[in-house]
């Protein structure tokens, strides 16, 4: 049976789509290192187009995050949530859904690493293309989206004036990219994330934005996804 506005049992998983879509990136995507803290929940992407080039492609990758690997059944894996959320994530509703949506919804109980890592990719270099630039969008991206709380913003405030800018970025930084250090960018000056930015030499650049909560429990070094 189909249900108006539900999503049939045998509904594609939308992330198939977003795979065959990442192959199109001209260079490679990047993520943490395989960590036991870590498991990769599936890219995002965002493509510009002018004409039928791309001129410009990132790929951000989401992690779920166990605090206790070794034990995933232990509470202290679970996400802080509020009561009314925890009861709608129990809630099964009375008709069939896909398995990647079942996954999905059961993800939602764990803290997640959200479009921690990105990879991205210009075919002109310009200003908007730096590194610097990059970093600083990724970071007020991660923190807008999921700090608004926190940094006391409006549900509309979109429009408020950057919350990190160049003078909060520190040039000094080394960071491990598949098994050897580069230098690279960091900003250290939110109180909320940490971020890491470095030139890729296969092309394109990498940033990294992680909840200082987060910290702890991950290795920051880097390699191609696999």
């Amino acid at each position: 049976m189909r249900f108006t506005g539900l999503l049939p049992e045998d509904a594609p998983d939308p992330r198939i789509e977003r795979e065959k879509l990442i192959e199109q990136m001209p260079v490679p995507v990047m993520g943490f290192v395989p960590q036991p803290a870590l498991e990769d929940d599936g890219p995002s992407t965002t493509v510009t187009r002018a004409g039928y080039d791309v001129s410009m492609m990132s790929v951000s990758v989401n992690y779920t995050l166990w605090r206790n690997p070794a034990d995933r059944s232990d509470p202290a894996n679970l996400a802080d949530l509020d009561e009314a959320t925890r009861r709608s994530l129990d809630e099964v509703p009375p008709w069939p859904r896909p398995a990647w949506l079942i996954g999905g919804v059961e993800r939602m109980r764990y803290p997640t690493l959200w479009e921690a890592v990105r990879t991205t990719w210009y075919r002109e270099e310009s200003p908007l293309s730096s590194l610097q630039n990059v970093l600083i969008e990724h970071t007020n991206h991660i923190l807008m989206n999921r700090f608004r709380e926190e940094l006391g913003r409006g549900l509309h405030e979109w429009d408020s004036p950057a919350l990190t800018s160049p003078r909060s970025i520190r040039r000094d930084a080394q960071i491990v990219v598949d098994g050897r250090s580069v230098a690279g960018l960091a900003i250290d000056t939110s109180p909320f994330v940490y971020a890491l930015g470095a030139s890729l030499p296969t092309g394109g650049v990498l940033t990294v934005v992680v909840s200082r909560d987060d910290l702890p429990y991950v290795d920051l070094s880097f390699a191609p996804r696999g």
